[in-house]
């Protein structure tokens, strides 16, 4: 006999009793502490009659509940599975799995079932539970009070939720992850439950030790010849090794990106053509303060493209296909580029052939048919499918701007064709219209293969559109001084009378409401109300705009002030000649279908008067009268931009001219004055400019632009007009003494100052009113901080030249005042875009003697042309 084995099985014996008779125990002694009917209890037999060798069955005659604090009895005993009636064997099963399907509820932490009295067959049962605490707040400690911030929006714990072992674990893996992202790979978070018994609720604290950044010491790279160590690890934009000077993408281990880097090396050697490229093995080897990382790469064969060929098409050849597709025989095997090619080009893809004819259902499918040595074959399967016509447009998110507006600008209608071009297109004028978020605009083809229609769903998001500028100061004897602006993108003018449109001013209707009031105490004030309608008529894209304008300038005599004039006195500004224009404009524009939608034809009418009183603001002598101009302009435009706040890509050219009549050559007699020959200006302008943006690398965008100006004369006898003139430097915004009087275009020219680049007269100002002719040059590099569509932030670094004649002579496009500096813009819905630049300049400009040198400019509501 074994005695080991003997052993064994009386110790089983052993346990088995123990289990049955703590059992017994637990309900004899229970019953004895909570009593019957709330009385003391009685000195009863332990078992309560109870024989836990001979288990008998009983009939439920009551069961209760005690404990609960926030639980309702009833919801615990129903979910206990005992009641009143039913039959139970004691000891037994039953009692155990009604504790378990309590405990599995997730909301106890001790369940305790208790015979109180046993009369006969009968039995009475209690269930005493102790409930988890529950949620009061939850603490950081460790970390600083922004980062506790940041915390309490991760975490997301609701005050009064139950606490449990899995709520608290996943929390600390909360916590640990957001660390471990940011380079802390050593967090450590403990956990102290602080409780409160009087309320049943609690306190978790979250004790961090977050220690310090993990740093790369080391990448060793092995198995790789084709490509070199330095290729790859470029490659691994977020896993970067230890070195001194990196400054913008520093060494710290993540290892969230260092997976995502993993794939980027493996999806960069199948670029290449190594489709069997693996990651053998990869091993972190920790260290005090910093890792180092082993790979090895198994690189295997590189392939090329040996015989391509086409399977299931009718509608096109074979050979027109192929060369669509530009992918030959002895190219490198590239299953990216060969997706790009067919699906992901838009206009120039096999898949736009098909899908810009109405074939929605197209799609094509590659296929390897043959692998031989380093030669492969492929083959695409195609499934052409049917044509789609465009049954219903769907339109969600809406919420201000009519459905109308909306469905005037798209280029998808119902009983067209469906069409891939068309969509991508509509995307981009939805983008332009600027009521909408450009990053949320979503648009979902909904097919219905049954009647060969589509229904197109396009949902928005709007953002706001209005703008506000308010500024004010004061100026001592020229006394306030201030700004205010309103720009109203999306008014209606048929919703004023409804005041429930009012958000708060009528809105929804796609027309454009600005009103501008600025002021220098009474020296300098100006007046502008401009109003536009999209589409005239509701038709047509026909753009009708109006604008009205006051501008008054007085000339400040000082001496009046500080009180060194012959009448003596002082602290009262007089005046010593003044300016007044005030103008209309009417504009009607169009959209050309030929031969290209995103042309648009602008014609536009103007009426200004100026009136000169002892003021030469020309400096030629012409100081009093009254000047008429009637003036026409015609543009030509080409919009291709991406967005309107930041372009990721698309170009923006313009060619305008404008036209006066030519008085002086139906006039036969000689002028008498100057205020003669100014009487009715004339001149012609033309005006160029362009603008480039294209994506550089992920989210850096490049922008180039040119940018020139031409003014004209139609002969001797009044020669080159002091207005319409260019006037060039600085930011670009008119400055006291200019103020843009005689209809001149302000021009900026960065890293100089305002109005300081071009022919100036003996006091630094332009002279004759500016130049005749300029060109500038501009290239930039842009970054977005955030493209929030609340508020768009993006810094750049820019180089640029220019420069302003004031004689064709002397023009030379070659000539050019250069700068370099960078940047940074705002845009926010309610003020415009704000900006700051700082540009450097490297040339001299007339009248100094040393280059411009370092340059701060402040820009408000426009962009810098």
């Amino acid at each position: 006999m074994n005695p080991v084995k003997n052993l064994n099985k009386s110790l089983a014996h052993l346990k088995g009793l123990s289990a049955l008779l703590l059992l017994c125990c637990c309900i004899s002694v229970q019953a004895q502490r909570v009593g019957l009917g709330g009385a003391k209890p009685t000195a009863a037999p332990t078992n309560l009659g109870i024989d836990p060798a001979n288990p008998k069955e009983y009939t439920i005659a009551e069961v209760t509940v005690s404990g609960t604090q926030f639980l309702d009895p009833n919801s615990m005993i129903s979910i206990s599975g005992l009641k009143p009636g039913d039959k139970i064997r004691i000891p037994g099963p039953a009692v155990t799995s009604s504790i378990k399907k309590m405990m599995d509820f997730g909301t106890l932490d001790d369940v305790e079932i208790m015979a109180t009295k046993i009369e006969g067959e009968k039995v009475w049962l209690n269930i005493h539970i102790k409930e988890r605490p529950r949620l009061y707040k939850v603490s950081f400690s460790g970390i600083r009070k922004g980062e506790r911030e940041t915390l309490n929006d991760k975490v997301k714990l609701i005050k009064g939720r139950v606490i449990t072992p899995t709520i608290i674990k996943n929390t600390q893996l909360v916590i640990k992850k957001y660390y471990m992202d940011k380079g802390f790979y050593y967090t450590k978070v403990k956990v102290l439950q602080i409780p409160d018994s009087t309320r049943g609720q609690a306190t978790l604290n979250f004790a961090i030790t977050k220690g310090k950044k993990v740093k790369i010491q080391k990448i060793n790279i092995e198995g790789n010849t084709a490509i070199s160590d330095q290729t790859l690890k470029r490659k691994m934009k977020g896993t970067k090794q230890r070195r001194i000077g990196r400054l913008f993408n520093p060494s710290k281990y993540i290892p969230k990106k260092y997976d995502e880097d993993k794939e980027k090396l493996i999806s960069y050697y199948r670029k290449n053509g190594y489709r069997d490229a693996t990651i053998q093995f990869d091993t972190i080897i920790n260290g005090d303060q910093t890792i180092s990382i082993d790979m090895k790469i198994d690189e295997g064969q590189k392939y090329y493209y040996r015989n391509i060929s086409w399977s299931g098409n009718y509608l096109y050849t074979s050979a027109y296909l192929s060369e669509r597709l530009g992918v030959k025989k002895g190219d490198v095997y590239n299953p990216e580029e060969l997706d790009k090619k067919i699906n992901g080009i838009p206009g120039s893809d096999v898949s736009s052939i098909y899908m810009d004819d109405g074939y929605l259902y197209f799609h094509i499918e590659p296929t390897e048919r043959a692998v031989e040595g380093d030669s492969i074959d492929v083959e695409l399967r195609m499934f052409e499918g049917k044509q789609a016509t465009i049954n219903r447009i769907l339109l969600n998110g809406n919420t201000k701007t009519s459905d109308r507006v909306v469905l005037r600008e798209l280029f998808t209608l119902p009983g067209q064709k469906f069409s891939k071009t068309e969509i991508i297109n509509t995307q981009r004028q939805l983008s332009q219209m600027g009521y909408f978020d450009p990053e949320k605009i979503q648009i979902n083809p909904i097919p219905n293969q049954a009647d060969g229609t589509v229904d197109i769903e396009y949902t928005v998001e709007e953002k706001p559109s209005d703008q506000i500028e308010l500024s004010g100061g004061w100026g001592g004897y020229i006394g306030f001084v201030g700004t205010l602006g309103l720009v109203f993108n999306n008014f209606s003018i048929k919703n004023i009378p409804n005041r429930e449109t009012w958000r708060p001013l009528p809105s929804g209707d796609g027309q454009k409401l600005s009103l501008r009031f600025q002021a220098n105490g009474k020296q300098y004030q100006t007046y502008s109300l401009s109003f536009s309608e999209p589409w005239l008529g509701g038709k047509k894209p026909i753009n009708f705009g109006v604008s009205f304008q006051r501008t008054v300038y007085r000339m400040t005599d000082l001496s009046s002030y500080y009180g060194y004039n012959t009448s003596g006195g002082g602290g009262r500004v007089s005046y010593r000649g003044g300016y007044y224009n005030n103008g209309i404009t009417l504009s009607l524009g169009r959209r050309l279908k030929e031969p290209d939608r995103n042309l648009v034809m602008t014609h536009s009418l103007s009426y200004q008067r100026y009136r000169l009183d002892s003021l030469d603001i020309f400096r030629i002598g012409y100081s009093k009268g009254v000047s008429n101009n009637i003036s026409f302009n015609t543009t030509i435009s080409r919009n291709t931009l991406s967005d309107f706040q930041f372009p990721r890509s698309g170009s923006n050219i313009s060619l305008s001219a404008t036209f006066t009549p030519p008085y002086s050559v139906f006039r036969k007699k000689a002028f008498s004055d100057k205020t003669d020959t100014y009487r009715w200006v004339e001149y012609h302008k033309w005006m160029f400019d362009a603008s480039y943006y294209a994506t550089i690398v992920g989210k850096l965008v490049m922008s180039t632009r040119a940018h020139m100006g031409f003014l004209g004369a139609y002969g001797n006898k009044v020669g080159y007009s002091p207005f319409g003139r260019f006037i060039l430097g600085g930011s670009g915004l008119a400055g006291q003494g200019t103020f843009s009087l005689a209809d001149q275009d302000i021009i900026g020219l960065r890293g100089y100052q305002d109005q300081k680049v071009g022919p100036l007269a003996a006091n630094g100002y332009p002279a004759s009113g500016g130049g005749i002719v300029y060109n500038k040059y501009v290239m930039e590099l842009r970054y977005p901080v955030s493209l929030n569509p609340q508020a768009t932030i993006f810094v750049l670094g820019f180089a640029e030249g220019g420069n302003n004649w004031g004689s064709y002579s002397e023009f030379n496009p070659f000539d050019l005042k250069r700068s370099a500096g960078i940047g940074a813009r705002i845009f926010m819905p309610a003020f415009g875009l704000l900006g700051i630049d700082w540009g450097y300049g490297f040339d001299k400009i007339q009248g100094q003697t040393t280059r411009s040198g370092p340059q701060f400019h402040f820009t408000i509501g426009q962009q810098i042309r």
